[in-house]
């Protein structure tokens, strides 16, 4: 009989939690990169800024897919309430991100490409702001919860052996 396998060695939890950390790191870097080209930057800057993250979302979709298909995949039928609290949370996560924070980064992408940063451009720019803070808050949840369940797992399994 061989030993059970440790999860932390689990391609689907190790693609699960690259996948997630990707996707934290890339909202940070839009929303911080965001900040700083508005206090600190010129409108060229603001512009390419916007027209990065806008190109940047072909990384960022796909990656928050693969983070909640292989996750509700590890999942299963599970009913721990570190897990239901994730689940909880994933369609907000998602919607947020769909109708929100991708139709106002291309938005911002083309008001800044025209050179108009006037009131609807500051609208849409505090609203992808608000919604990103808000995703960031709900990942880093999930992120603190998924480490805490895998670290119960492994201290689980390493007592079986």
């Amino acid at each position: 009989m061989t030993a059970p396998r440790s999860l932390h060695s689990s391609p689907i939890l190790r693609l699960h939690g690259a996948a997630g950390l990707l996707g934290f790191v890339t909202i940070l870097t839009f929303w911080t990169s965001t900040v700083a080209s508005e206090l600190f930057g010129s409108p060229a800057t603001v512009a390419a800024v916007k027209q990065a993250i806008a190109w940047a979302l072909l990384l960022l979709v796909p990656a928050l897919a693969t983070a909640g298909l292989s996750g509700f995949r590890m999942a299963g039928a599970a009913t721990a309430p570190r897990l239901a609290a994730k689940r909880r949370r994933m369609p907000l996560i998602a919607l947020n991100g769909v109708l929100v924070l991708v139709p106002c980064a291309v938005t911002l992408a083309v008001l800044a490409g025209r050179g108009d940063f006037g009131a609807t451009f500051q609208a849409v720019q505090a609203l992808e702001l608000m919604a990103g803070l808000v995703n960031l808050v709900l990942i880093g949840l999930n992120i603190r919860d998924g480490r805490a369940l895998t670290a119960r797992r492994a201290s689980a399994i390493g007592a079986i052996r």
